[in-house]
C-alpha cells in the first residue's frame, strides 16, 4: 500500500474505487466499509483508495478544538495496509481547501487526481464549501463525470453501534478492554525510546521511556497497564505506567514500560506498544520501598494475566 502525504504527488493513472473520511481508529464499523471497498475493487478491477484529510478538519476549523485522535497517520496507514487497502491518499486540510466548491472537489480531486470510477459513501455524507452538497449531488456529478456512486445505507451504518467518540471516551476512562473490543485490535502507542531519570532501574524495574512526537495522539487514563511489543521480531510483554510519578513529586506526565525478561539496548528506537489490560490507577506511595512492593505485585498480576490469555 502507498501512503501519499501530498495528493499532488499521487500520479497513478489506474482507475479506482474511492471512499472518503477520517477513519480515526479504523474501528470495526470502519473495517466493514473498508473491506467492502477492497472487495469491490477486486471484483471490478479497480484500485481501492481511501481519501483522508490531515490535520483533522476540526483542528483547522475550530481553533478551540482539543480533539485527540486514536491513531497517528502512520498507525492508521499500517492498519489499513494489514486490511489490504491499495492506497491511502492524504489531503492536507486547510482553510483554503474547506472553501473549495463541491463541483471543484469532485472534478479536481475525485476525477482528475484519483481517476475514480466508483465512489462508496455514507447516506449522510456532506462535502464541499460549507458542507452544502450531499449524496444526491454526488450522484449528479457522477452522471456528469462518469463514475458510479454507491450509498452506504443508514441501516448498515447504524447496525454497528460503535464510533470513534465512544472509543476516545473509553480510553479516557481507562476502559481498555472496551476500547479494544470496539477497535477490533489492541490500542497502541508508538514512540521513540528515550532516557529517563532511571528511577525504575534503582527500584529493580528498569523502564523504557516512550516519547510520542504527535501531540494530537490520545493518551489513555493515567495508571498501570499490561502491554506487549514486537521488538526485533520478538514478542515481549511488560507493564507500562502512564502518569507523573507522584511518589517522587513528579509533575510531568511520562510513559514508561518495564519489559519482562528483556535487556536489549533499544534507546532511540521507535517501538509500538499494544495495551492489553489496565491494572490500577496511579498512586502516591509513602515511600520508594512501598512503591517497589506494589510494582512487584503488579508484575505478578501481569504475568498471571498473560499466562491465562496465552492458555486460552
Amino acid at each position: 500500500m502507498s501512503k501519499v502525504k501530498n495528493i499532488e504527488i499521487y500520479n497513478s493513472t489506474e482507475p479506482t474505487v474511492v471512499t472518503i473520511g477520517t477513519f480515526d481508529g479504523v474501528h470495526i464499523g470502519h473495517q466493514k466499509i473498508i473491506k467492502h471497498l477492497i472487495n469491490t475493487g477486486k471484483s471490478k478491477g479497480l484500485k481501492s483508495v481511501i481519501l483522508t484529510f490531515f490535520p483533522h478538519p476540526r483542528m483547522v476549523l475550530q481553533k478551540d478544538s482539543n480533539i485527540k485522535l486514536i491513531n497517528t497517520i502512520d498507525e492508521r496507514r499500517n492498519i489499513l495496509d494489514d486490511l489490504g487497502l491499495d492506497y491511502l491518499v492524504v489531503k492536507k486540510f486547510t482553510h483554503e481547501f474547506s472553501r473549495l466548491s463541491a463541483e471543484n472537489f469532485v472534478k479536481g480531486i475525485l476525477v482528475e487526481e484519483l481517476n475514480a470510477k466508483k465512489v462508496i459513501i455514507g447516506y449522510d455524507h456532506r462535502f464541499g464549501r460549507n458542507r452544502n452538497a450531499d449524496i444526491n449531488d454526488l450522484k449528479t456529478f457522477g452522471e456528469t463525470f462518469g463514475f458510479e456512486v454507491e450509498e452506504i445505507s443508514a441501516q448498515d451504518i447504524n447496525d454497528v453501534a460503535v464510533s470513534s467518540t465512544k472509543i476516545r471516551l473509553a480510553l479516557m476512562d481507562g476502559e481498555i478492554h472496551k476500547a479494544n473490543a470496539y477497535l477490533g485490535y489492541n490500542f497502541m502507542l508508538t514512540g521513540k525510546v528515550t532516557k529517563g531519570k532511571s528511577l525504575g532501574k534503582e527500584l529493580g524495574f528498569p523502564t523504557a521511556n516512550i516519547e510520542i512526537e504527535e501531540d494530537y495522539k490520545i493518551i489513555p487514563k493515567q495508571g498501570s497497564y499490561i502491554v506487549n511489543s514486537m521488538i526485533k521480531d520478538t514478542l515481549v510483554y511488560g507493564m507500562m505506567n502512564i502518569g507523573v510519578n507522584p511518589t517522587v513529586n513528579g509533575s510531568k506526565q511520562t510513559i514508561e514500560v518495564h519489559f519482562f525478561d528483556f535487556d536489549d539496548d533499544i534507546y532511540e528506537d521507535t517501538i509500538k506498544i499494544d495495551l492489553l489490560h489496565r491494572i490500577r490507577d496511579e498512586e502516591k506511595f509513602e515511600s520508594l520501598e512501598a512503591l517497589k512492593l506494589q510494582l512487584a505485585k503488579d508484575k505478578e498480576t501481569a504475568i498471571e494475566y498473560i499466562s491465562n490469555q496465552n492458555a486460552e
